[in-house]
C-alpha cells in the first residue's frame, strides 16, 4: 500500500508481521465547512485493479457515516465484495 507524503511523492506504508494479504483499498477525502461534510473516495479492488467512486455527504458525523455505508454497500458488487472483505477482517481480528 502507498500514501502520499508533503512533496506529493508516493511511499510505501510498513507491512506488519502476521497480517493477511491487502485485497482492496479505500481512499477518502472529506470536506467540511462546519455546517456540512462531503466525503469523496474510491474502493480498488487489489487483483483485478477495479475502481469504484463513493460519495457521502452530511451534517452530522453519524448522518456522514450513515451516507457513506449506504453509498459502500449500493456500489457495485466490487465495493459490495471489498466492504465484505473489510467487515470480515475486523470481526476476525
Amino acid at each position: 500500500m502507498t500514501e502520499g507524503d508533503d512533496d506529493g511523492k508516493r511511499t510505501t506504508l510498513a507491512e506488519r508481521p502476521g497480517e493477511p494479504p491487502v485485497v482492496a483499498r479505500m481512499i477518502v477525502e472529506i470536506r467540511s465547512d462546519g455546517t456540512r461534510t462531503i466525503a469523496r473516495g474510491a474502493i480498488e479492488e487489489v487483483t483485478s485493479g477495479e475502481r469504484v467512486a463513493i460519495e457521502a455527504h452530511g451534517s452530522t458525523p453519524l448522518s456522514l457515516a450513515r451516507s457513506l455505508a449506504k453509498s459502500m454497500f449500493s456500489a457495485p458488487a466490487l465495493a459490495r465484495q471489498a466492504v465484505k472483505a473489510l467487515l470480515a477482517a475486523k470481526k476476525s481480528g
